[in-house]
């Protein structure tokens, strides 16, 4: 069964099911261009692998526990070995857990140069922490450097990557051309829309090939089954604006999920 929306699923966006999403995108797309970049290119599936807190909050360097003593008038002639009673509070401890994410790279053949990179955002991605701060630093060296970028971010939620004269709408895909810095392509889109495709930037004098992502994701909706998971029913993660409510709504009831 394919998904009621007309591009990215927002339901989807849930922390339960966007691992899941990331994963089989990333496949799809590699799976999806590798013929075509026969038998100049490869598609290579990396991941990057970094320590993050839990929830990415910073609480490195607060204490576990804290313990105040109340004053004591006596004087030390009458003072007893009990110690004064404090109230514990509480605290949260902060737990590093690993986090891998999926990345592409079309390497040319034989030299294993690295042409163009692939990202499709996580929300550590999108928010402040270390999630955030491993893909800003490896957006700028390859930003500075003689590959491509094309960026793909799917979710509505957390702060969108740094650009200039873009604007702020649901979803967006950057493509960051190595010969043009720092003017890039920005394909903004809402959730009523469908996912727009691009061009797959490669190396001059090669004939870039267009990438349908619309058909990629509906593709991996509709493999993992999401149909069967997710009660439309019930509001999305996160939830959307009223207007948009109110138009999934009037979908949602067309297509009789509502």
């Amino acid at each position: 069964m394919p998904s009621p929306f007309p591009g990215v699923d927002p339901y989807l966006e849930n922390p339960e099911f966007w691992p899941e999403v990331h994963h089989r995108l990333i496949t799809a797309i590699a799976d999806a261009i590798g013929p075509a970049l026969r038998p100049k290119y490869r598609a290579a599936i990396e991941k990057r692998i970094y320590l993050s807190e839990t929830e990415d909050n910073d609480l490195l360097g607060i204490p576990d526990v804290t313990v105040f003593d109340r004053p004591s008038t006596a004087s030390p002639s009458v003072m007893t070995a009990t110690l004064p009673h404090s109230e514990p509070m509480t605290v949260t401890v902060p737990i590093l857990e690993e986090a891998r994410e999926g990345y592409l790279e079309l390497r040319e053949v034989g030299t294993n140069r690295v042409i163009t990179v692939i990202e499709i955002l996580s929300p550590k991605n999108k928010r402040t922490g270390k999630g955030r701060e491993e893909y800003e630093n490896k957006r700028q060296e390859v930003l500075r450097s003689a590959s491509h970028l094309i960026e793909i971010d799917l979710l509505r939620a957390g702060r969108q990557m740094p650009v200039t004269g873009g604007t702020n709408t649901d979803y967006r895909i950057l493509i960051s051309r190595a010969n043009r810095p720092p003017k890039a392509q920005l394909y903004a889109f809402t959730v009523r829309e469908e996912i727009p495709a691009f061009f797959l930037p490669l190396q001059p004098g090669d004939i870039e090939f267009q990438v349908d992502l619309q058909a990629l994701f509906s593709g991996v909706y509709d493999r993992a089954g999401f149909d069967l998971s997710i009660d439309y029913a019930q509001q999305p993660v996160p939830r959307r604006s009223e207007e948009d409510a109110v138009w999934a709504q009037a979908l949602l009831q067309e297509r009789g999920l509502r």
